[in-house]
């Protein structure tokens, strides 16, 4: 059995996520199918309303009310069949609230919940958790570091087996995490890993889908090829090997890497409200640059600079081609659907939470273990040849 505990109200990066009285969507949604459960309204085995149906029911993305319907399965009121949808659990087998055994615990602290990557993550380490008998409880940063240091500094005194961390950022709290390895207590990375910190990681190969994309972008034609990052690259270590790899391809193919074409650190440099002004100069910039294809840090900028070049004018992809990360939701969704690099989110949660309970049930390793896991082309419209 998995309790699921969250800490802090998280909101979607689009701005939806949370209703006037500050409750989160999600969780709205997961009261009023807990009611009609409990009242009986929703019978044993009767099938309930899918992630669409639920979606536009609430007015909601198909990630709020996915996350519902996995906290539901998760608390051990419905159960799902593959291909078929979500069922109502029969009441004897349906979660009681006694007390769990907190030395079964293991954490998995996240900047932010909402998103489907972040729920492939929760679902790869809830499901190996649940098969060992152990139980994942999630607790939010908010993008805080100082808040992340909380939950690093307090989990291991309420007894948390473990945690499972995506660091906010590869230069914070690095004074916790080595005194957690030198006092042996359990700690793995997902999304990120530490150079100067020796405990285990689980990424993606960010440097491989970084020289992926370039090198495809380079088959088409495209010789200046700019590449976008809202963060420093040595603010995290997925968007600086993704940049690693750029840069090989731009080497592998003879081209320079021209400087004036790396944009990076501007994600506090405008407020929301000015977001699509900013995009639009950038596009404007790249475009006097001789710009013909963008490589973006993730979905979310990608998608940013798609409607920023659409409102320009710019025809995409005839005049500019535009490559995201991550394989989002919103890379799909939009109406000039975004090429990508897919992340086995869910994978990585899996292996995260083996390493840990390895380090829990057979003694903690000083090695330090560094897992990669494959990414993959999803091609979509937003790519073609140069122009």
């Amino acid at each position: 059995m998995i309790k699921l505990a969250l800490d802090g109200r998280e909101t979607e990066r689009s701005g939806e996520g949370v209703d006037r009285g500050k409750r989160p969507l999600y969780r709205k949604i997961y009261e009023e199918l807990l009611q009609k459960i409990e009242s009986g309204e929703l019978k044993e085995d009767q099938q309930l309303p899918t992630e669409a149906m639920l979606a536009d029911s609430y007015g909601v993305s198909i990630i709020t009310s996915k996350r519902a319907l996995l906290e539901l399965e998760r608390d051990g009121y419905i159960f799902r069949r593959r291909g078929s949808g979500s069922y109502v659990k029969k009441r004897g087998q349906q979660k009681q609230t006694e007390a769990y055994d907190i030395g079964k615990m293991v954490a998995m602290v996240l900047p932010y919940v909402d998103s489907s990557g972040l729920l492939g993550y929760i679902q790869g380490a809830a499901d190996y958790l649940d098969s060992k008998g152990y139980y994942l409880t999630i607790h939010t940063s908010n993008w805080n570091y100082k808040k992340e240091k909380e939950f690093l500094t307090s989990l291991p005194r309420r007894e948390i087996a473990g945690i499972i961390l995506y660091p906010v950022s590869t230069q914070r709290n690095i004074e916790v995490l080595y005194s957690h390895y030198m006092n042996q207590y359990p700690v793995v990375t997902i999304d990120q890993y530490y150079d100067n910190v020796p405990v285990s990681s689980v990424v993606s190969d960010n440097y491989k889908g970084g020289y992926m994309i370039c090198t495809e972008l380079i088959k088409r034609g495209h010789s200046r090829i700019a590449f976008v990052s809202s963060i420093g690259i040595e603010y995290r270590s997925s968007v600086r090997d993704r940049f690693y790899g750029y840069c090989a391809a731009l080497r592998e193919a003879d081209l320079a890497i021209n400087t004036d074409l790396i944009i990076t650190d501007f994600y506090d440099k405008f407020d929301q409200k000015e977001s699509r002004t900013y995009y639009k100069a950038m596009i404007e910039q790249l475009h006097e640059l001789g710009v013909t294809a963008i490589q973006a840090e993730h979905d979310h900028i990608a998608v940013e600079l798609l409607w920023a070049a659409l409102e320009l004018g710019v025809k995409v992809p005839e005049q500019l081609s535009i490559v995201g990360f991550d394989n989002h939701e919103i890379s799909r969704s939009v109406e000039r659907p975004v090429t990508t690099v897919e992340q086995n989110f869910c994978q990585i949660g899996s292996m995260a939470a083996s390493i840990i309970l390895e380090q829990i049930e057979q003694g903690f390793s000083q090695q330090q273990r560094r897992e990669k896991i494959d990414v993959a082309w999803i091609e979509r419209e937003s790519t073609g040849p140069a122009s």
